[in-house]
């Protein structure tokens, strides 16, 4: 039996196996929920679209309204006097041989409009300059000193920036007459500075209130003067609020008329002060008018494009912290 058992057990385990064969379901992914919020109906769409190109054209048209003078100014700049008397600057758009540098030429020989010209560089150069240089130190004392009175300091030069310019002219003009200044270069840049001030150090400080505390703590701790923390530390990262600062001061300096008409002479005038001056005659002088407000005009438009990344940065830089 026991033979035979083995036999039987070994036949059984020789027998074929048998499959069966089962269909399995095909899978399908599961249905995504789309991410993000809902497409726009039609009619918002159609609005939003409207919309876009209603401020397109109403952006455009604004700025051909700004351009449409400085675009009469060049064209009436690049004519002849007698042109200018008889037809409109736009003829020349049909007919260029109106065109002519002959005005240019003419103003760069001109001795009274080339002094002019220089006078207003060494007004509006050292303008800017001091009011950066000294608007920076104070600015930085003013954020990161501590001394007695410096919150209602900060206070009073806050209440400055309001203050009109033709209040204080007159007292100045007495003032600079007794240094023995008024009518001279120094009168006019003085003025400029003590008006440019308050508002340099207001923007300076809220920019120099952004920079992290931790860097002029460090500074200090490794043995860094306060002198060496304003420049080592401060003044490296302050250089966009520095060059929107001296953006601001160039441009109001170079275009004042007020200040250099009450504080200049004819040997100390602006471009500004000259161009009025040839107002008088303003029938007979459109050649030397035209071509001398339109390069009075160019050189605040060359300074603010060539900086104009930096002055957005330093204006914007200051307002969070």
């Amino acid at each position: 039996m026991s033979a035979a058992g083995t036999a039987g057990t070994a036949g059984t385990a020789a027998a074929p196996a048998t499959f069966v064969r089962t269909d399995v379901p095909r899978l399908r992914p599961a249905p995504t929920v789309p991410s993000g919020p809902p497409r726009p109906g039609l009619v918002r769409r159609l609005w939003r679209r409207a919309s876009e190109v209603v401020t397109q054209v109403t952006v455009l048209g604004v700025t051909a309204v700004w351009l449409l003078p400085t675009l009469g100014l060049a064209m009436a700049s690049l004519r002849t006097a007698g042109d200018n008397s008889v037809t409109g600057w736009w003829t020349a758009l049909a007919e260029p041989n109106q065109l002519t540098v002959e005005n240019y030429v003419a103003l760069l020989s001109n001795e009274t409009i080339l002094r002019s010209l220089w006078n207003t560089v060494l007004i509006t150069v050292p303008s800017t300059v001091l009011v950066v240089v000294v608007g920076a130190f104070a600015a930085y004392a003013l954020t990161w000193l501590e001394f007695p009175g410096r919150d209602w300091l900060l206070v009073v030069l806050v209440a400055l920036i309001v203050v009109p310019v033709q209040v204080a002219i007159l007292p100045n003009a007495r003032l600079f007459d007794l240094l023995g200044i008024y009518g001279h270069l120094a009168g006019v840049v003085l003025f400029h500075v003590a008006f440019g001030l308050p508002l340099a150090v207001f923007l300076l400080r809220g920019f120099f209130r952004s920079i992290p505390q931790d860097l002029v703590a460090a500074a200090r701790l490794d043995g860094g003067s306060e002198l060496a923390v304003f420049a080592r530390v401060v003044l490296p990262l302050s250089g966009p609020a520095l060059a929107a600062l001296a953006i601001f001061q160039f441009l109001w300096v170079w275009n004042d008329l007020l200040v250099a008409l009450v504080f200049a002479t004819a040997e100390s005038a602006p471009i500004t002060y000259a161009l009025r001056e040839q107002m008088r005659a303003f029938s007979s002088n459109i050649d030397v008018i035209g071509p001398g407000a339109f390069l009075s005009m160019s050189v605040p438009l060359i300074v603010f494009f060539a900086f104009q990344r930096y002055f957005v940065h330093g204006v914007l830089a200051g307002s969070t912290k």
